[in-house]
């Protein structure tokens, strides 16, 4: 005899947050409604719409922003959860940065070896609209999207994977501490002629001096938010 399985709230939840980002046509990158939208659009509570949402965070659908949204993740190469939130808890934004400083260089180093010429145009699309943002919250999605590209040129499924699991706890500590005073990144901010080296790095086939471009630019990073790393 055949066991029909218990159909449970959660799974309702999930079944509807699923078909809502399919229906809705949602790509990776793409902001989801407020949690407010969601609950009026999907007709459940705040905690079983949460319940779903952490569920599809952690099989890699979704990424959550602390104070910016949840968006769609790209989850080629994804490993899945591995105790992020857990990790996140106990590592301190100081480590999560000399973290970046290890991996991501050599990540651009690989990508001057491996990148094809339709990664490259991307990164140079990305970085046009990381200039043209109007806001420093779409800045850092661009920001988040030019690191991810790198990764992807490096053509290196394991790498892209240790991207994504360093770049999703960089997403879960919140860094309170920086202070805007503008409302837009000004024309003059550091990481566009720096995030402008790297491409060209990688562009011209350079591995070193893709490597040195991405780990200045982290070291940049890190004293503006800390002292150094």
């Amino acid at each position: 005899m055949l066991i029909k399985p218990v159909q449970t709230d959660r799974d309702t939840a999930l079944t509807a947050l699923r078909a809502f980002i399919t229906q809705g046509g949602y790509t990776p990158g793409d902001r989801l409604p407020s949690e407010r939208d969601l609950i009026e659009s999907l007709s459940m509570s705040r905690a079983t719409l949460r319940k779903a949402l952490d569920a599809l965070e952690r099989e890699g659908v979704l990424w959550r922003h602390v104070g910016k949204g949840t968006f769609i993740a790209e989850t080629d190469g994804k490993i899945g959860d591995r105790g992020l939130n857990e990790i996140s808890h106990q590592l301190t934004p100081v480590k999560m940065m000399r973290a970046r400083l290890a991996i991501e260089p050599a990540i651009a180093r690989e990508a001057a070896i491996n990148a094809s010429g339709e990664a490259i145009v991307r990164m140079k699309l990305i970085q046009e609209r990381a200039r043209a943002a109007d806001s420093w919250d779409e800045y850092e999605v661009q920001d988040d999207n030019f690191h991810r590209a790198v990764a992807q040129a490096s053509d290196n499924i394991l790498l892209l994977a240790l991207f994504d699991e360093l770049n999703s706890v960089r997403r879960s500590i919140a860094l309170n501490i920086v202070v805007r005073g503008t409302d837009r990144p000004p024309d003059g901010h550091r990481s566009f002629e720096q995030h402008e080296e790297i491409i060209r790095a990688i562009d011209q086939r350079e591995p070193a001096a893709a490597y040195d471009a991405m780990r200045t630019h982290i070291k940049s990073v890190s004293a503006r938010l800390f002292e150094d790393v």
